[in-house]
């Protein structure tokens, strides 16, 4: 069944049926259109004792369907305040995705129920305000019935046939009529709880009950008051002696009464009655909500045509109490222009306020219909689609078992078996291949195994071969013969070497889990710093050297992947004597510059050829000075034997040059001795080694020259195209 754009608010009174039926207006989102409604009173109020009120509002409801189509409508209904109930609840500042968990509990709460035993729904209301994602004093409306009272209220409407969509409650139902209707457009300004908007207090007189709501647009407060028209009638039977339906009568026509003072006389306690809880509530109202402003009183109801009764609100209440006489944002159709409508205009707000929110319109959007009910028709709803598609399923394999049937129908047998006994035999054969090229396959692994077994252990021992050639060509020369050197204090601190005392290495699993990533902060410190000069320190402390990063330094992870050597080199220099190059900034210029930039003439060449190859190719990096001591005063006797008093000959140069001694044939010397007074400084240099095989290199070589003449050719191309757009 297609489903309209139309909506059926459905007010069941205790006098009477209250229907409209509404639509979007086409060019105004802020109107709504009224295409039809329907008034039926009962001939007798629901509450009278004699009343049978599931019968009257049985054929009620039979008089509307035979007047009015419902078909693909959709359907809201009201019931009455005192059915359900209604919270609203300040919550604290909480993460907004954490509020239907706070709502739940405090459902338990509020609900002097199971929450097994009733429909209840929640909303938070406008006006809040959130930031990151946390709401900032949120205000939420609970809203629940009894499950028996809510099939109590669907009940006559099954009955009838109607399928409900809505069920709201009718102090909700005003609240949204008042918004829509009423109030400005609520997202138009920021709601400051401080200063709210001013209220309008809505008095709905009803038959045997007067809902009061007092809203701003943003908070909505309502109290229902057990007085209500019928009240004023059964004040005039019991007074004035009469049965109830003249009472009625009298009440509906007092002024033309014979005694009209009698008859308000008689009304008077009601009157009272009335007043002292409407002031008794917005006084209550008031004490809680300290900044709210009482501004309009709108007053509802057919009740509220009783002489009178405007007249006696507005004078005690000290506020104009104006009763409605027309929807400001109801469209004027061919319903709303005639008479029956325009006469009963103040008891259709309830299902104006219905039209509303089955339209979507409505500031309160909760729902108490069932879950379960609407679950039903949601399948209910989707068996035709799931009965086509079973059977276009059953078409399908139908038609797909006929075509089966059709081309076995068809097969000739014989020549199908020779087909599957050709294909057997080419099976066979394809089978017999795979398995022969299997064995070849395994065992040529076998012999590429064995030949790389045998030139990794050739290989293995060259790797320290070419490490101390590389360590010995990164190692500062002083290119002087011997004959040109002088044994004094500047020649020897002006000379160009360094001596390494020790040798250590230790592998690695993994580079830079188990090693570089425990030092890499003194590693960028050492790189990305400025130099620490020792001979500056006043502490006793040993501290890191922080050498100077050139542009192009490698970064401080790149390329430690894998399994690899540490190698520590500790030593000592005595280039001491400039300071803009001493101590660890002669290091870092000399044997670190090396190990980052330099090469060494190794047999990688066609036919063992003499080449240079770079120390990264070789798989050295991320040198850096581990350690850097203070510069101390050391005193040398040039001139001493080895095995003298503990001050024997130095060595000066670099590592490998034969120590020259004091006196020849080891003999000390008795002439008197030249000490020389040096600054000497200790050091411990590490860096990272993946050794990589002639093999390896040479493949890396020939990767670079490939992606050298890639780019060099993209240049090109790119210069080419340029003159041509020049041209």
């Amino acid at each position: 069944m297609a489903k309209s754009n139309a909506v059926w608010g459905i007010d069941i009174g205790q006098c009477a049926i209250k229907a409209l039926r509404c639509r979007p207006h086409e060019k105004d989102e802020q109107r709504i259109v009224v295409e039809s409604f329907d008034y039926i009173e009962y001939p007798k109020i629901l509450s009278q004792p004699e009343a049978e009120p599931e019968e009257l509002v049985r054929e009620a409801l039979e008089q509307f369907l035979s007047r009015n189509d419902l078909t693909g409508d959709r359907v809201a209904i009201s019931v009455a305040g005192q059915s359900g109930l209604a919270r609203f609840i300040k919550l604290p500042p909480v993460e907004s995705k954490k509020i239907p968990d706070i709502v739940k509990y405090e459902a338990r709460q509020q609900i002097p129920f199971a929450l097994e035993d009733v429909v209840w729904d929640y909303q938070q209301l406008t006006g809040g305000s959130e930031e990151d994602g946390f709401a900032l004093e949120p205000e939420v409306g609970l809203f629940a019935m009894k499950r028996d009272q809510v099939a109590r209220a669907l009940s006559p409407l099954e009955t009838a046939g109607i399928e409900v969509d809505l069920i709201q409650l009718t102090p909700l139902a005003v609240y949204n009529y008042v918004c829509f209707d009423r109030l400005e457009d609520l997202q138009s300004q920021p709601y400051n709880p401080a200063d709210p908007p001013e209220s309008t207090v809505v008095i709905s007189l009803g038959t045997d009950t007067t809902d009061l709501v007092v809203t701003n647009g943003y908070r909505v407060w309502q109290r229902n008051i057990p007085i209500g028209g019928s009240h004023f009638t059964k004040a005039l039977s019991k007074e004035l002696k009469l049965t109830f339906v003249k009472a009625e009568h009298l009440k509906r026509n007092a002024t033309q009464a014979d005694d009209p003072k009698a008859v308000f006389q008689a009304m008077r306690p009601v009157f009272s009655d009335l007043l002292a809880e409407i002031q008794r509530s917005l006084g209550y109202f008031s004490s809680i909500e300290k900044s709210a402003k009482i501004g309009n009183v709108i007053a509802l109801g057919n009740a509220m045509k009783l002489p009178g009764l405007q007249r006696y609100l507005s004078q005690n209440l000290e506020q104009e109490v104006t009763p409605i006489e027309e929807f400001d944002r109801l469209s004027a159709g061919s319903a709303s222009g005639r008479s029956q409508f325009k006469e009963n205009v103040l008891s259709f707000a309830v299902a104006y306020g219905l039209c509303v929110q089955g339209l979507g319109l409505g500031q309160i959007r909760t729902n108490l219909l069932p879950e379960e009910i609407v679950r039903s028709r949601l399948i209910r709803s989707k068996k035709p689609w799931a009965v086509a598609g079973i059977a276009a399923i059953l078409a399908g394999l139908t038609f797909n078992y006929m075509t089966h049937v059709s081309a076995w129908s068809e097969t000739d047998t014989e020549a199908m078996k020779a087909a599957e006994r050709r294909a057997d035999t080419v099976k066979q054969t394809s089978a017999t291949f795979k398995s022969q090229s299997s064995e070849l396959r395994t065992a040529f692994e076998t012999i590429q195994q064995t030949g790389q077994n045998l030139v990794s252990n050739v290989e293995g021992r060259m790797r320290w071969l070419e490490l101390l050639k590389a360590l010995d060509a990164a190692m500062p020369r002083d290119e002087r013969t011997l004959e040109d050197r002088k044994e004094t204090s500047e020649d020897i601190s002006d000379r160009n070497e360094i001596h390494i005392e020790a040798l250590d290495v230790q592998q690695f699993g993994d580079l830079q889990g188990e090693y570089f990533s425990l030092v890499q902060q003194n590693y960028l410190d050492a790189r990305g710093g400025q130099p620490v000069d020792a001979a500056a320190g006043t502490g006793d402390e040993e501290g890191l050297a922080e050498a100077p990063v050139e542009e192009g330094a490698e970064g401080a992870t790149g390329g430690l992947a894998g399994p690899g050597w540490v190698v520590e080199l500790t030593g000592h220099h005595y280039h001491n004597m400039s300071q803009q190059n001493q101590s660890a900034k002669f290091l870092s210029n000399t044997l670190i510059k090396a190990l980052e930039e330099g090469s060494v003439e190794l047999p990688d060449g066609e036919n063992g050829e003499m080449i240079q190859v770079s120390f990264a190719d070789l798989g050295i990096s991320h040198p850096w000075v581990a350690y850097s001591g203070k510069l101390w005063d050391e005193i040398l006797d040039p001139e001493a034997d080895l095995a003298g008093n503990g001050m024997g000959a130095r060595q000066f140069g670099r590592p490998g040059r034969p120590a020259e001694l004091a006196a020849e044939g080891g003999a000390v010397a008795e002439p008197e001795s030249k000490l020389i007074e040096l600054k000497r400084y200790d050091f411990i240099v590490q860096f990272c080694w993946q050794p990589r095989t002639r093999a390896e290199r040479k493949l890396l070589v020939e990767q670079r020259q490939q992606q050298e003449a890639a780019a060099a050719e993209a240049a090109a191309t790119a210069g080419e195209d340029a003159v041509e757009v020049s041209q």
